[in-house]
C-alpha cells in the first residue's frame, strides 16, 4: 500500500471543526496522484502520451470525520485491472491506527486525444502492483435512479471546477451536490457514478430526490443527459 501522513488543516474543515467530505475525497485523490508521480506515471508523463486515468465510480464509507489538527494516514492500492478499467481501494486511519474512512473506486484508462477509452499496456499497470481488496461491503457501480425527482435552478461550470484534464474535477461534482442538500444531513456512505465530463462553459441542471434510505442528486445537461449521479446514505 502506498501511503502518506498528514494533519487536518483549518482550511479543510467545516463549521463543526471536522474534515469536510470534499476534503476527505481530495486526500484520497491526492494519495493516488502521489503514487502515480512516485512510480514514474504522473500527470506529465501521461499527458505527453495523451493518456489519463479517469474516475468512473466512487464508493466512500465514513466512520467518522477527523477533527482539525488531527494526525491522519492516507493510503491506497490497486486491487485489479481488467480490460479498460482499474480498481483501487483507499483508506484513512487516525493516529491510533483506527480505520476512519475507506473507499472503493473504478477508473477507466482514456486516450485524451481521441476522447475515448483505451486499453492500458503492461507499462501502465505493472508498476502499481496489486493487493487483495479491503474487507468492506461493496455495492454495485450502477446507481439506481429515483422514479421521481425535483428539478432545481441551473448553474454554470466555473473556472475553479476545472482540473488538469480540462474538465470538472470528480470532487467538484460532490461539492455541487452538497450545496443542494440540508446542511445538517449526516453521512455514512457516498456513491458517485460519473457518466460524462462537464467542461468550462457547460451549464449544470440538478435534480434531487429524498427517499427513505438515501438521497440522490442528478447533475444533468440541458437535454437531461447525466454528467454524474451522487447518492448519499
Amino acid at each position: 500500500m502506498y501511503s502518506f501522513d498528514s494533519r487536518v488543516r483549518y482550511s479543510e474543515i467545516d463549521h463543526r471543526g471536522t474534515l469536510t467530505l470534499p476534503g476527505l475525497i481530495n486526500y484520497f485523490q491526492d494519495c493516488s496522484t502521489f503514487q502515480s508521480e512516485d512510480i514514474g506515471l504522473g500527470l506529465g508523463v501521461l499527458k505527453e502520451r495523451k493518456k489519463a486515468w479517469i474516475l468512473s465510480y466512487w464508493q466512500v464509507i465514513v466512520e467518522r470525520f477527523p477533527k482539525m489538527g488531527e494526525q491522519i494516514t492516507v493510503g491506497t492500492f490497486a486491487t485489479g485491472f481488467k480490460g479498460l478499467y482499474g480498481d483501487r481501494n483507499f483508506i484513512m486511519k487516525d493516529e491510533a491506527g483506527n480505520r476512519i474512512a475507506y473507499a472503493n473506486s473504478v477508473w477507466v484508462f482514456m486516450d485524451t486525444e481521441k476522447g475515448r477509452p483505451a486499453k492500458p499496456g503492461e507499462e501502465d499497470i505493472v508498476p502499481y502492483g496489486m493487493e487483495p481488496p479491503l474487507d468492506m461491503e461493496y455495492e454495485g457501480r450502477k446507481i439506481k435512479l429515483p422514479e421521481t425527482s425535483e428539478s432545481l435552478p441551473s448553474f454554470p461550470v466555473r473556472k475553479y471546477h476545472i482540473d488538469t484534464n480540462e474538465h470538472v474535477n470528480n470532487c467538484q461534482y460532490v461539492q455541487m451536490a452538497l450545496e443542494i442538500l440540508p446542511e445538517d444531513m449526516k453521512l455514512h456512505q457516498l456513491r458517485v457514478e460519473y457518466k460524462k465530463s462537464a467542461v468550462l462553459g457547460d451549464v449544470i441542471y440538478p435534480k434531487t430526490a429524498y427517499e427513505a434510505d438515501r438521497t440522490v442528486v442528478e447533475l444533468c445537461d440541458a437535454d437531461g443527459k447525466l454528467y454524474a449521479v451522487i447518492e448519499f446514505k
